[in-house]
């Protein structure tokens, strides 16, 4: 019956908090029960995957990416201020780069007909 199936939607979820996924990242149990919102179940999922295999120490197979750790870094004076003389790909040098061939807005044809 529906109201058992709800049932199991809800300990989804609640294992999904005990398990650390905050909230933005679990569906509503009236998206799967009215199959709406697909995606967003998608995402629960998928978001599963990540936190078992990043934070849980699962090693079979999974979906998804690895959720990043934190990593210091100290660098020492020189190393900061050799860094202030690199140019960087995005504060206006394109030598070798461009968007030419971008079709903002325009259509692209997909078959000639």
């Amino acid at each position: 019956s529906s109201g058992i199936n709800a049932e199991y939607g809800e300990q989804f979820i609640k294992g999904c908090k005990t398990f650390g996924l905050k909230d933005g990242d679990i569906f509503q149990t009236a998206d799967l029960y009215e199959c709406q919102n697909m995606s967003q179940i998608i995402s629960t999922i998928y978001a599963v995957s990540s936190f078992a295999t990043s934070k849980n120490g699962y090693t079979g197979p999974c979906i998804g990416t690895t959720i990043a750790e934190k990593n210091d870094r100290d660098f020492d004076e020189a190393t900061l201020n050799a860094g202030k003389f690199v140019v960087g790909g995005q504060m206006g040098f394109t030598e070798g780069e461009s968007q030419s061939g971008m079709n903002i807005g325009a259509t692209r044809k997909v078959c000639d007909m």
